[in-house]
């Protein structure tokens, strides 16, 4: 019998022995292990839950050696001891079991074994996934969806991942990407040279008479312009028209003799350099002209047999058009394709008019590779030419020394030059709150700011960005087809009334 008193420690009474007096102390840590043993066995008898896939195996580590082992359902889970504290299990079939683990000298380990069946569409995809895109996506196929979810890097991994998935089933997208930095900007700076040099000589001689030696008539290759006689009438003083008197005019009246010499000699230089300047973003086309249009008639319908003219535009100029893409080496790929051209009179047409000129085109298009900052020669044109027009008259023309007289030569030369240089340029905007200055050789205005007030400042009350944003798949754009145009439709110009 057993018994405590307030204030005195407990005594424990046996038939036929003495009390036995039990100090606080010694109560309390009886309590202690009473209340972990019940613990204990309750711990033992909440099973812990174990998911297996068929075909799959799971190791269970024991601190105790195994004594005994039982299983519910043999036909779902294999258990397989390896060694006195390792077992393995085997997942044979779907279902779920008990599985019991007696330990020697300890107590016992209770599971719940649940064995699915393996799905073997989504550990492909996964497979797939991860060797493609990484482990940061997880994909789980429902019915005909697959549910993409996770962080991907960039915008082509996202890419990636939904064109996976849609080999599978029609994709749902759930997956975030970290806030890219701004497309990287590219100055284009292009450079023209072009030297155009030309030289040429012109000699000849036009002779005729108004009546030296009772003979009237002239003497000329026809090269240059030669002086016209007007009608022979007896008794009258013979008369020549001259359309162009060449460089040299002489006339004796005393002889009714008269000359005109060509001998001319010119040179000329043409020299253009331009240096145009362009900033694009990466993939995107840009385009830069300067120069002007001129106008020039189109024939469009007749309206009752009589043609009706437009007047369109030309343009015309030092032209640039290129699209940069920024390479995975870091390099700048261009399609560039500059283009110099100018107005042409000497090769330009005369319609109802209407002086149309010509175009000196001098353009190429190509695609390089270059690094930040490089330079190339794309194109470059040497050309040299020697143009001789000889003109005599036969027989006269072949007489030594004298024969010159009945000769007309003009030589022309000309040497072209041209290079184009390119330089791609990685550039960045300048910060918020810079503002660029332009000098300028005087004040504009004479109270005018020298500087004009800062724009874009930063707020620093301004929320801060966010660094993750739901992933977007890249849009490619198609061509929309354009119906065929009907057979008795026609272009009206501006104005134009049926």
């Amino acid at each position: 019998m057993m018994r405590y008193d307030e204030g005195h420690a407990a005594t424990a009474a046996l038939p036929g022995r003495e009390e036995t007096r039990l100090s606080p102390r010694v109560l309390i840590a009886l309590s202690a292990v009473f209340l972990i043993a019940t613990g204990l066995l309750q711990a033992a008898d909440d099973p812990q839950q174990i998911n297996l896939t068929v075909g799959k195996s799971f190791v269970i580590d024991t601190d105790h050696d195994i004594e005994r082992i039982a299983v519910a359902t043999e036909d779902t889970v294999e258990a397989v001891p390896i060694t006195q504290r390792e077992l393995v299990l085997n997942g044979k079939a779907a279902g779920e079991t008990s599985l019991l683990i007696w330990q020697r000298g300890a107590g016992r380990l209770s599971y719940t074994v649940t064995v699915v069946a393996p799905n073997v569409k989504n550990e492909s995809l996964q497979r797939r996934l991860l060797s493609e895109v990484g482990d940061s996506i997880h994909a789980e196929i429902e019915d005909k969806s697959v549910m993409l979810r996770g962080q991907v890097r960039n915008q082509t991994e996202g890419d990636r991942a939904l064109a996976i998935a849609a080999s599978y089933g029609t994709p749902v997208n759930l997956m975030t990407i970290a806030v890219p930095p701004a497309a990287a900007q590219i100055l284009l700076r292009v450079r023209f040279a072009s030297v155009d040099r030309s030289s040429s000589l012109s000699l000849g001689l036009n002779l005729f008479s108004t009546g030296a030696g009772n003979t009237v008539g002239s003497t000329s290759t026809q090269q240059f312009s030669p002086p016209s006689t007007a009608s022979v009438t007896k008794g009258t003083p013979q008369t020549f028209n001259l359309s162009n008197a060449l460089n040299v005019f002489l006339y004796r009246p005393d002889l009714n003799l008269g000359a005109t010499i060509e001998a001319l000699a010119a040179k000329g230089v043409v020299q253009i350099l331009a240096e145009p300047n362009v900033l694009a973003t990466d993939g995107v086309p840009a385009s830069f002209l300067a120069g002007g249009e001129f106008p020039f008639p189109v024939v469009q319908s007749s309206i009752g047999g009589v043609a009706n003219i437009t007047i369109q535009f030309r343009e015309f100029g030092i032209r640039l058009n290129f699209t940069p893409t920024i390479t995975p080496r870091g390099t700048i790929k261009l399609e560039v394709a500059p283009e110099v051209s100018s107005l042409d009179y000497a090769n330009g047409l005369t319609y109802n008019g209407f002086n149309i000129p010509g175009l000196d085109v001098r353009k190429v298009k190509t695609e390089i590779e270059l690094e930040n900052n490089q330079s190339f020669a794309i194109a470059g044109l040497l050309d040299n030419r020697v143009t001789e027009n000889l003109s005599k008259v036969p027989g006269l023309g072949d007489i030594p020394l004298l024969g010159k007289l009945f000769q007309s030569e003009s030589l022309t030369k000309s040497n072209t030059e041209l290079l184009v240089v390119v330089t791609p340029e990685l550039v960045r905007p300048m910060a918020p709150g810079t503002v660029a200055t332009v000098p300028m050789p005087r004040p504009f205005m004479k109270d005018s700011p020298e500087k004009l007030p800062a724009a874009n400042v930063p707020d620093p009350k301004e929320a801060p960005k966010p660094q993750v944003v739901p992933f977007e798949p890249t849009v490619k754009k198609t061509a929309t087809p354009q119906p065929p145009a009907s057979s008795t439709d026609s272009f009206k110009p501006e104005g134009f009334k049926k």
